[in-house]
């Protein structure tokens, strides 16, 4: 928490790409409501650390997850959505798959001119699973939508921009 500013930060952590656990999405949505009561934060910014916003999930823990056990994915990634404060999404380098789906949940997302947003779960026999395609075909429409979900295209920020589903694209530091 950046008091001066009255800001509260998460800050997605797991080099080098900022994998976020099965776990770890749980620990999100928590956070996200722990700082959304806090009187103090005003504002809340989630952001990448090292310069990744984040790949999107471990894709390796799914087999290992009991049936209906992942029913509360959508709700988790979906925190920033129920937030009564601004969230804002700082995105850098990779917005993928879960991560993206987390951003799409704020109220801004800003990202640097050189990020890669994408929802390839479709390379994997999947679809995004996590509010991604609702959210991306209110904003974007529906034909592009199912362009980047089905195809599992990747998006450059300024694609992004141009789709709606950025606020923002600034350059690199």
């Amino acid at each position: 928490k950046d008091s001066e500013c009255s800001v509260g930060y998460l800050t997605l952590d797991h080099p080098p790409l900022n994998i976020v656990s099965f776990k770890t999405r749980k620990h999100i949505a928590g956070l996200l409501e722990k700082m959304d009561q806090d009187d103090e934060i005003r504002i809340i910014v989630i952001r990448g650390a090292n310069g990744v916003f984040s790949a999107g999930g471990d894709i390796s823990e799914f087999l290992q997850i009991e049936p209906g056990g992942m029913a509360d994915l959508a709700w988790n990634m979906s925190a920033p959505e129920r937030c009564h404060k601004p969230v804002i999404a700082i995105l850098e380098k990779y917005a993928m798959g879960m991560a993206l789906e987390l951003a799409l949940a704020c109220d801004f997302r800003i990202a640097t001119e050189n990020t890669i947003l994408a929802l390839p779960e479709i390379n994997l026999g999947s679809i995004p699973g996590s509010g991604g395609t609702q959210r991306v075909a209110k904003i974007a429409g529906l034909g592009r939508a199912k362009d980047m979900i089905m195809r599992g295209r990747h998006l450059t920020a300024s694609e992004a921009l141009d789709w709606g589903l950025l606020t923002e694209v600034v350059s690199e530091k």
